[in-house]
């Protein structure tokens, strides 16, 4: 009997954990990283580690910037953990934390030289790899964001420049049994897609900021045109009171 989940398994759970809907602009972004999990977890030669934490945990918070609700965040990462069948989000947030201020206490030097298990430095980056020097675990592009986001915490203005970035990832990948090219191409592709979401919500912005103003001017078209059906409706009153005044003038 096949007692493997399925995708559809992994859905289920996922929306029984969430209720809620997602919001139409980020629902690619979850459904992707929701299956991409699925798919890590149920193949073979996978085991969860640190760095594969960093990569998640970076690869949401980054892509889900800016989501509305706000409060709908935590939620959706909660259910997308435990949906693939692995650890609780605060688990994942912990453990990426933690070496993600290991990193930050180190020069890229320092980093490289750990990620490759050598020097003595970063003994919380020498454990986060030691299964892939083991063969433990197979690689992943979560895992390759993890490793990206080591580098790019000890040197972000370094990692920013694509020769540079090339020659630091060429360094690491033949002691860490890591596949150049596929890690390259998929740091490529996650900088390409975190751009191609900040010009959307930027985009967004500016769209919800015109039809703010819209409303805006709407609301005031509106209030002007009730005050001048107000003074129009003033000057019958004013116009007999004066005459009223007039008569009882002559009157007299």
């Amino acid at each position: 009997m096949n007692n493997v989940r399925t995708v559809s398994d992994t859905k289920r759970a996922f929306h029984t954990a969430h209720t809620r809907p997602i919001n139409s602009v980020y629902r690619r972004v979850v459904e992707e990283l929701m299956v991409e999990m699925h798919l890590l977890t149920v193949g073979s030669n996978f085991s969860y580690t640190s760095i594969y934490a960093l990569g998640v945990m970076t690869t949401f918070d980054r892509f889900m910037a800016g989501y509305q609700p706000e409060s709908d965040r935590d939620s959706i990462f909660a259910a997308l953990c435990t949906s693939a069948g692995q650890k609780d989000a605060s688990q994942f947030r912990q453990d990426a934390t933690a070496l993600l201020e290991a990193a930050k206490g180190l020069s890229v030097d320092d980093a490289i030289a750990a990620l490759t298990q050598q020097g003595s430095a970063g003994a919380a980056v020498k454990d986060a790899v030691q299964p892939l020097v083991d063969g433990a675990t197979k690689y992943s592009r979560l895992l390759g964001v993890g490793l990206y986001t080591i580098l790019e915490a000890c040197d972000q203005e370094l990692i920013q420049d694509k020769e540079k970035r090339a020659e630091l990832l060429q360094g690491i990948c033949e002691p860490l049994k890591l596949p150049f090219d596929k890690l390259d191409k998929d740091l490529d592709l996650y900088r390409g897609n975190l751009e191609k979401l900040a010009m959307a919500q930027e985009t967004m912005r500016d769209i919800l900021e015109a039809e703010r103003k819209q409303r805006e001017q709407r609301a005031k078209a509106k209030e002007d045109a009730k005050l001048g059906k107000d003074a129009e409706a003033e000057k019958p009153e004013e116009a007999a009171a004066s005459s009223s005044a007039a008569d009882q003038k002559a009157s007299e």
